[in-house]
């Protein structure tokens, strides 16, 4: 018999199950585990709106999908409604004979969920979430890691950036280096474009070996001349560094070069230096869970540039990444609403500065963190939804294609498709193999792939390309 409960019990249910949601995204626990966790938080919920919860789907995302697979197998789609599949995962009613028991949910099996008493439903496996529990002791662990735990994470993953690389930066960035010969401006522009190009070919430990050169060179240069420029192309090597060392996992130093390259930026005043210092010190600051005060140093600096008139390419594109990244810098604080404000206030700049721009970059780019943001919601579902209309060859450079790419990846991955997950890694790792093998994240995924679903398709294809046995 189903449990009467108050429209605003069902609310408070509701937000507790997306709480568990997030909790379980950011400790890298998969979908299953994770309804385990929503069942054994939330006494009162039924397993068939658990499932749903854990994919973070809406209703109307969980009928569509389910009306494909009676699609695909040629069958007639249920007259199934999202009131009908309220009453469902309520336990008031039970499946009729149009509904046949299949489903996306868990492993596809509707019958497992829908019109499942509590007591009929599996014995939760694992202690609930909370600060003694499964996941709070998880957690716990992973922040009581120090930075030596770390290196040696680093190095045992088989990554291909040399640890002595590291903390060759890491030392150059507390006793800066001694400059060369002295080089003007437009020698560090050039060591500053040639840095880049090798970031956007995710060619990481070359990039890392020259970077404490460069900032020595920049900084050098920036002091003899004293010119806005010179200050400019300090702030932006300091950038560069920012975004390399956050995707090798380099946290710290990270916040280092982020300040770094604000205080320069500062210094030269154009207000594109400061947009470009901005945006990785608002994401810096957003790993740190300082979410406001990201915000605000974001959407001042997009403030200056839109005083300046947004009249340049350079000053068009800063303004959409600000805008961008103010939004994403909100879906993790949880703030749904301004997000979603914020990206379409982005989608409206690069509809508006596609002719600056390009709308064959602005636009996609702008899409990429439209999916993004509904992923740090908690909805990878709606994520792969808002991202089907990608392509590869709408992005400028392999780094980027490759972030499309491992983007993919985490959503299935999320959803529990070890498959989809498997492919999406291995097409990043054909436009660019650090994309995969050098960033954290992405690796960590490969490895647990390798580990956990050796048999599916792609996975020890993966496992090959990523160890760099081609045999």
């Amino acid at each position: 018999m189903a449990i009467a409960i108050s429209r605003a019990r069902r609310a408070e249910m509701n937000r507790r199950s997306k709480d568990i949601r997030q909790d379980c995204q950011r400790c890298g626990v998969d979908v299953p585990e994770t309804c385990t966790q929503i069942l054994a938080g939330v006494p009162d919920m039924l397993p068939l709106e658990a499932w749903r919860l854990a994919y973070g789907w809406s209703r109307r995302q969980t009928l569509e999908a389910l009306a494909g697979i009676y699609r695909e197998d040629r069958l007639g789609v249920p007259s199934v409604t999202t009131a009908m599949l309220c009453r469902l995962e309520h336990g008031t009613v039970h499946p009729g004979p149009g509904v046949r028991a299949r489903s996306v949910l868990p492993v596809r099996g509707f019958s497992r969920g829908a019109g499942v008493t509590r007591a009929e439903a599996p014995r939760v496996s694992s202690p609930p979430l909370g600060a003694g529990g499964y996941l709070g002791r998880r957690c716990q662990r992973r922040r009581e890691r120090g930075p030596m735990r770390r290196r040696t994470l680093i190095a045992a993953a088989g990554l291909s950036v040399p640890l002595h690389l590291l903390q060759r930066l890491d030392d150059a960035l507390a006793a800066p280096a001694e400059p060369g010969r002295p080089e003007g401006p437009a020698e560090i522009q050039r060591r500053l474009q040639a840095a880049r190009r090798q970031f956007d070919t995710s060619a990481l430990a070359a990039l890392l070996a020259g970077m404490p050169g460069l900032l020595a060179a920049a900084e050098d240069t920036a002091e003899r001349v004293n010119s806005p420029g010179g200050w400019g192309l300090l702030a932006a090597s300091y950038a560069l560094a920012t975004d390399t060392l956050n995707k090798v996992g380099r946290k710290s130093s990270a916040r280092v070069t982020a300040d770094r390259g604000m205080l320069y930026a500062k210094r030269c005043g154009d207000p594109v230096a400061v947009g470009v210092a901005a945006r990785p010190q608002g994401m810096m600051l957003r790993k740190d869970g300082r979410h406001g005060v990201a915000s605000k140093v974001v959407l001042r600096a997009a403030d200056q540039l839109e005083k300046a008139g947004l009249r340049t390419p350079a000053q068009a594109s800063t303004y959409i990444r600000l805008l961008c990244a103010s939004a994403y810098t909100a879906s993790w604080a949880d703030d749904r609403e301004r997000a979603l404000e914020l990206i379409g206030e982005a989608e409206r700049a690069a509809a508006r500065l596609g002719a600056l721009t390009g709308p064959m970059t602005a636009m996609p780019f702008v899409t990429l963190y439209r999916s993004n943001i509904f992923y740090a919601l908690g909805d990878a579902g709606t994520a792969l939804y808002v991202a089907r209309s990608l392509k590869p060859e709408m992005y400028p450079t392999p780094e980027r294609r490759g972030r499309l790419y491992t983007d993919l990846a985490r959503w299935w991955w999320r959803l529990g498709e070890p498959e989809q997950t498997a492919h999406a890694l291995l097409a990043a790792a054909k436009e660019v193999l650090g994309e995969v093998r050098d960033r954290p994240g992405s690796r960590k995924i490969a490895d647990d792939l390798a580990v956990r679903y050796p048999r599916v398709a792609g996975v020890r294809e993966l496992a090959a390309a990523v160890s760099g046995n081609h045999a």
